[in-house]
């Protein structure tokens, strides 16, 4: 199973980069990620909280001002393994498309499927619209 969305954001991939990675600052414009605390390096893992859940995925891609991918997984791995990923595409305006995304393997997708759909989804596209007004904020400003 895979959630999908994505938003277009008026600014270069460098200055939404610079956001997305700006941890410290989650607290005051992500509604989606409460906090996301380590050392950000492939390999290395990593705390996030969503909104009172704490868990502690893996680095599995980073590159700058393009991709940063974890792998989580609930418990051990093949229950319920989340692939989370976040891609800035850089549009021939020079804007971005943000892409927010994850893939769910194991044995409890089937069961977890309709509130993954109902709840996560929808943070996933609260924290895109948030993102992007944070950015184009931040560009007018």
């Amino acid at each position: 199973m895979k959630i999908y969305t994505q938003i277009h954001i008026e600014a270069k991939p460098k200055l939404v980069w610079a956001i997305l990675m700006d941890f410290d600052n989650y607290p005051q414009w992500n509604p989606f990620i409460k906090s996301l605390t380590g050392k950000i390096q492939i390999g290395k893992t990593i705390k996030v909280n969503l909104s009172g859940m704490n868990f502690m995925p893996k680095i599995i891609a980073l590159e700058k001002n393009k991709e940063f991918q974890w792998l989580g997984n609930l418990g051990f791995k093949g229950l319920f393994d989340g692939e989370h990923r976040f891609e800035l595409l850089e549009n021939p305006d020079g804007s971005t498309t943000f892409v927010h995304s994850e893939k769910f393997k194991g044995i409890l997708v089937p069961i977890l499927k309709k509130k993954l759909l109902k709840e996560t989804k929808p943070g996933f596209e609260a924290m895109n619209l948030s993102l992007k007004n944070r950015v184009e904020g931040i560009k007018k400003g």
